[in-house]
């Protein structure tokens, strides 16, 4: 069981803190001979699997590393374009390594905005009056789970789906905040979270969960 990542957006849907607690590695590498017989594409400044899953390289998967070397978007390292350099029979054989891509900060941002649109929409929708909207959002991979205090912060955890104690891990993260963020004089409400003693205790608390641990008093 693991805790992936912890969010953090205020109450006009900024992300003020983001953290990557583990990031399970899904990365492929293959070595291809002419012609690759995978299809690729451009997509989101990315090249990305089309058509062609084989050896745990799933369509969607872009393109992370060719020959050793780190691509850049539809880049290799040298600065040749991706789908040229993989369409050259002289560039053969080659190694390709697959895997979902990393989110940049700018995607972090854009995908916690997205979210606290939708917490209001879910309590919009909500047959019942005074919803506080979208507590839990559940896949095949990862569960979200959100927190939203009286002042409108949300704390947002993503998590393995058989990870237990997250109502509790929530709480305690806000109460971190409470310690940690808000009674720091150098902290202005509604701003990006840096303190150390913050993410000290945040990362303390996450591996406590993991552990199946409980949030006693005093802990």
């Amino acid at each position: 069981m693991a805790i992936f990542s912890v969010y953090v957006v205020n109450k006009a849907g900024g992300l003020i803190y983001q953290l990557d607690h583990y990031a399970p590695r899904a990365d492929t590498e293959k070595t291809f001979s002419f012609p690759l017989d995978l299809v690729l594409r451009p997509h989101d400044e990315r090249v990305v699997v089309a058509f062609g899953q084989r050896d745990g390289i799933r369509v969607g998967h872009a393109v992370l590393a060719i020959n050793g070397a780190e691509v850049n978007g539809r880049f290799t390292a040298d600065g040749k374009d991706v789908l040229e350099f993989l369409g050259n029979p002289a560039n053969y054989p080659v190694s390709i390594r697959f895997g979902r891509h990393r989110l940049s900060s700018n995607e972090k941002l854009m995908l916690a905005s997205m979210f606290h649109r939708l917490f209001a929409i879910g309590s919009q929708l909500s047959p019942e009056v005074g919803s506080s909207g979208i507590e839990m959002l559940e896949t095949d991979t990862f569960k979200l789970h959100c927190f939203q205090t009286l002042t409108g912060i949300k704390f947002m955890v993503l998590a393995d789906p058989r990870q237990t104690g997250i109502d509790a891990l929530l709480r305690k993260i806000y109460e971190i905040y409470s310690d940690f963020a808000l009674k720091n004089p150098f902290y202005s409400l509604e701003m990006p979270i840096r303190c150390e003693l913050f993410d000290q205790n945040l990362k303390l608390a996450l591996e406590v969960a993991e552990k199946a641990g409980s949030f006693g008093p005093g802990s």
